[in-house]
């Protein structure tokens, strides 16, 4: 349970679980990886999930709220420049396609989880992620296996 306060007068509580093999997966990408945390929830929210996902260890460099993202289409448009000057070295991993729009070379999707205690997506990660850190520019391959889907259409 965490407890989120809308306004001064307002708290609610809200339970929150994390996806199989979130600690797992958090561990290893973090000693590879300057992870960030770039979210369409609003900070009033998103930052007591992302305390409780960093309880044990401080995982994230900077956060980034909805207050960041730009408003398209009914979703929100994240901008990875305003993570990094560096592109060719950024990676967003997210079950919206809307949120990254912009950056498509630059994002591996995810399906959305809802409470799958046999979910292994965030492993299935791992390998791809563990190997991308040694890559000049990780756009060249996500854009591959964005180009595959888009031919597996066919």
């Amino acid at each position: 349970m965490v407890e989120v306060k809308l306004d001064r007068q307002l708290a609610i509580l809200y339970s929150v679980h994390k996806r199989p093999h979130c600690d797992e997966f958090l561990r290893a990408v973090h000693s590879w990886y300057n992870l960030v945390v770039f979210t369409a929830s609003v900070k009033a929210y998103a930052d007591p999930v992302i305390d409780f996902l960093e309880q044990d260890q401080r995982y994230f460099t900077n956060r980034f709220y909805r207050n960041h993202c730009t408003p398209r289409g009914g979703g929100y448009i994240k901008n990875l420049s305003l993570v990094s000057d560096d592109l060719t070295q950024a990676i967003i991993i997210d079950n919206s396609p809307i949120s990254y729009a912009d950056h498509v070379d630059n994002a591996i999707a995810i399906e959305g989880w809802i409470n799958d205690p046999g979910d292994k997506e965030l492993l299935y990660l791992l390998p791809l992620l563990n190997a991308m850190r040694y890559m000049h520019d990780v756009r060249s391959l996500i854009s591959l296996r964005a180009a595959q889907h888009i031919t597996e259409l066919f």
